[in-house]
């Protein structure tokens, strides 16, 4: 991501220290300070904050027009846009986060893929989707892969079929940080590997 110009892009990591081990709802009560903190100091911290319900589908939320407060949309997995006063946010614990760049057309995708959305191919349906909307080119593209659940932690490697879903849209640059969260859980959380009880990490991603 740090050949992209123009955007804002974050990744969290485990917050140490902090006692994470509740449901989501309460572990994204503990962590929403310091995940308001990060977005601050990344400069969006007065841009509406645009994040998805995260159901384990395909829907793509798109945001082509100017945002006065923060919102949730309901029913998707993934957002769009090309607008520069938002920043959007998906949250994340071995599903994979997916940021997707235009820079060309001043585009920006964030996608939360895992098993589910993987198969049914969530990141090719926001691919898509901003080629439709933004008129994004494929080739243009810069998809990033965030750390995510690996074999053999996992029985299946969807970041790989992430990448082949990519590669079939005819996106050329693709990175894949090859991290696994249940391998590393010094620095993120692991919904397996904690079994349920545990933190998320924040993906955001802004035009600016």
């Amino acid at each position: 991501m740090t050949q992209c110009g123009g955007v804002a892009h974050c990744f969290t990591s485990r917050v140490a220290g902090l006692d994470v081990a509740h449901d989501k709802a309460e572990a994204l009560s503990r962590l929403d300070r310091v995940h308001r903190e990060i977005r601050s100091a990344l400069g969006e911290g007065r841009q509406p904050f645009i994040t998805a319900e995260q159901v384990h589908g395909r829907k793509i939320g798109v945001i082509s027009g100017l945002k006065e407060r923060d919102e949730c949309f309901d029913g998707c997995d993934g957002l769009i846009t090309n607008q520069r006063a938002v920043c959007l946010g998906i949250y994340v614990a071995d599903c994979c986060a997916v940021f997707l760049v235009d820079s060309v057309r001043g585009a920006i995708g964030l996608v939360h893929s895992g098993k589910n959305g993987t198969e049914l191919a969530i990141v090719g349906n926001a691919i898509a989707q901003m080629a439709a909307e933004f008129g994004s080119a494929p080739a243009d593209l810069v998809v990033q892969l965030s750390p995510c659940i690996r074999p053999p932690h996992y029985e299946i490697d969807f970041a790989a079929q992430i990448i082949a879903q990519c590669r079939e849209y005819g996106v050329e640059k693709v990175h894949d940080s090859g991290v696994c969260t249940a391998c590393t859980l010094d620095r993120y959380y692991s919904y397996r590997a904690e079994k349920g009880k545990t933190g998320r990490m924040l993906a955001m991603l802004a035009l600016v």
